[in-house]
């Protein structure tokens, strides 16, 4: 390992591991400001389960999830994606990444917008008194380069902006990624820490928690066939992420009166344990993998948001990619609820095909 990447791997690991205290304390289940960081970025990523973070392509928003993932085929290309939130919310992403051959870095930058629309104002009294907006942005700097000829490094450093009215908040967080691929056997595996910060300015003159989360995951295309399995583990800082609804405990009746069994601790531990993962499938179809069609499973949404004693497809995700003359079309679907799920779109080109 040569001086300069020696030195340029001890500035990201100290850049992140500085951070990384202030987030350890990190508490699952809606209790964090910026949550937004935490959604999925593109069509690509809702059909597949909301992560993915050991795949190496030329599609520059996985370098949102794992920076190690960028890489120089992803040089030149662009992405806009729109996501169709619940409640009418608005959220979007735009990426690009460009390769620096003189430094042998690939670089990439993005933002990440959530709008949450107009929203009544109102006193303690409720009475309405208005509108207001809010919204959320981050702003995304990122870089990669090989360490060897397989495995490589990566970092991103994020600026945060929320406004809520009257209220303001501002946020530094990083991502350092690891990324090891071996393209003879088809296998992929990363590991990436997320989201790694500290709050800047405050809403109310209190620090609140970030989105910190450490994942892991690995990925296998098959041999004679054009699809590509992973596996995500996510939340690793964590062991135990399950939440205890207090108006289910102990009110949950069987078919004719019989009480619910007490659940015992290796099915909790079961349970516990695949909610920590994200189950995902793509086949590569076409030349130049032109036609992709998605499926996604993930265990902690599954569990958090079905409704008690009726069957519903929460969890569960897919979509598809086509890839039109010199753009190449996503949409995913996430089923999140009963009361529906969110629709995805996005767009994505090589701006060198047009110079």
């Amino acid at each position: 390992m040569n001086t300069l990447l020696r030195k340029t791997l001890f500035l990201l690991l100290s850049t992140v591991f500085c951070l990384i205290p202030k987030a350890k304390s990190q508490v699952i289940g809606g209790q964090n400001v910026f949550s937004f960081l935490s959604l999925p970025q593109s069509a690509r990523l809702t059909g597949l389960g909301g992560a993915q973070i050991a795949v190496r392509d030329d599609d520059p928003v996985f370098a949102i999830n794992n920076p190690a993932a960028l890489n120089p085929s992803m040089s030149g290309h662009m992405a806009f994606n729109h996501n169709f939130f619940l409640g009418g919310i608005q959220h979007g992403y735009v990426s690009c990444a460009q390769q620096l051959p003189k430094w042998g870095f690939t670089m990439h930058g993005s933002i990440q917008y959530l709008n949450y629309g107009e929203m009544k104002r109102a006193d303690e009294y409720g009475e309405v008194q208005g509108t207001f907006k809010a919204g959320e942005t981050a702003f995304t700097l990122g870089a990669a380069r090989p360490l060897t000829d397989k495995l490589s490094l990566g970092l991103n450093a994020r600026m945060a902006f929320s406004s809520l009215d009257t209220y303001k908040s501002s946020a530094l967080l990083a991502d350092v990624g690891l990324m090891y691929a071996d393209s003879a056997r088809n296998f992929t595996a990363g590991l990436v820490i997320r989201n790694a910060g500290t709050q800047l300015s405050t809403y109310d003159a209190i620090k609140e928690g970030l989105p910190f989360d450490i994942q892991l995951g690995v990925s296998k295309r098959l041999k004679h066939l054009p699809f590509r399995f992973s596996a995500i583990a996510h939340d690793l800082q964590q062991w135990d992420i399950r939440y205890k609804d207090p108006n289910l405990q102990g009110n949950e009746v069987l078919l004719f009166g019989d009480q619910q069994p007490t659940e015992s601790k290796a099915t909790a531990a079961i349970d516990n344990f695949f909610r920590h993962m994200i189950f995902n499938g793509e086949f590569l179809l076409g030349k130049n993998e032109g036609f992709r069609l998605r499926l996604g499973y993930n265990h902690q949404l599954k569990r958090e948001l079905t409704v008690s004693n009726y069957r519903s497809l929460a969890g569960f995700s897919g979509g598809l990619g086509v890839k039109i003359n010199r753009f190449r079309i996503d949409f995913g679907y996430g089923a999140y609820h009963l009361a529906g799920g969110v629709v995805h779109l996005g767009i994505g080109t090589n701006l060198r095909d047009f110079f």
